[in-house]
């Protein structure tokens, strides 16, 4: 690889985390996940892959759609705020309902289907992760030129190390976890977070 393509990937690639390392509904799932260490592998390649196509279409020049067509994003935003008001008072609930923070440990793997399904809504009913991956980074992709493929490859390599990194090292705070006035809290955390992102999303829609 050439010293103009290492510079893409590397430019793609910091660009890509740059946007995907924030507190938001997708990256609290995935972490929640780890901890519990319930459908991590399905759950990490999900938002990888997702983010790989999402951003292929912004490099091939689908953002200037995304643009064109604002009544998509604004569906999308109601839609997902709704999801994302649901999960985060079910997270609430969690924190209130005595032994619950014992019944997120002790499920023996939880539901795969559900975590699949969860992960999936989390990652396409967000009108951000268009913003980002179609839009954002197809318009930088664009200033590339004959470059903006592996500036795209750098983006989603940026995605899977950060999804793999949040997914499988969230274990590492298990042992901090124990307790189940631990996981209340970040319950409580998940809560917040899914809650305001679910207000702003319908109140910006």
């Amino acid at each position: 690889m050439s010293t103009t393509s290492l510079a893409a990937a590397a430019a793609g690639f910091g660009t890509g985390l740059s946007l995907i390392v924030a507190i938001g509904a997708q990256n609290a799932f995935v972490l929640r996940q780890g901890i519990r260490r319930d459908a991590v592998l399905a759950v990490v390649a999900i938002c990888a892959l997702s983010d790989a196509l999402l951003i292929t279409l912004g490099v091939a020049g689908v953002g200037a759609l995304v643009v064109a067509w604002p009544d998509a994003l604004t569906a999308v935003a109601w839609l997902g705020g709704a999801f994302l008001l649901c999960y985060g008072v079910l997270a609430a609930r969690r924190v209130f309902k005595p032994g619950g923070a014992l019944e997120a440990t002790g499920e023996a793997g939880g539901s795969r289907r559900r975590a699949v399904l969860t992960c999936l809504a989390m990652t396409w009913l967000n009108p951000h992760v268009y913003l980002d991956t179609v839009f954002l980074l197809g318009t930088v992709a664009a200033d590339r030129g004959p470059m903006r493929w592996t500036f795209g490859l750098g983006a989603a390599a940026a995605s899977l190390c950060w999804f793999a990194a949040l997914g499988f090292g969230a274990r590492l705070l298990g042992r901090f976890l124990t307790r189940p006035g631990a996981w209340r809290v970040l319950d409580g955390l998940v809560a917040a977070t899914m809650i305001t992102l679910g207000v702003t999303l319908i109140a910006g829609a």
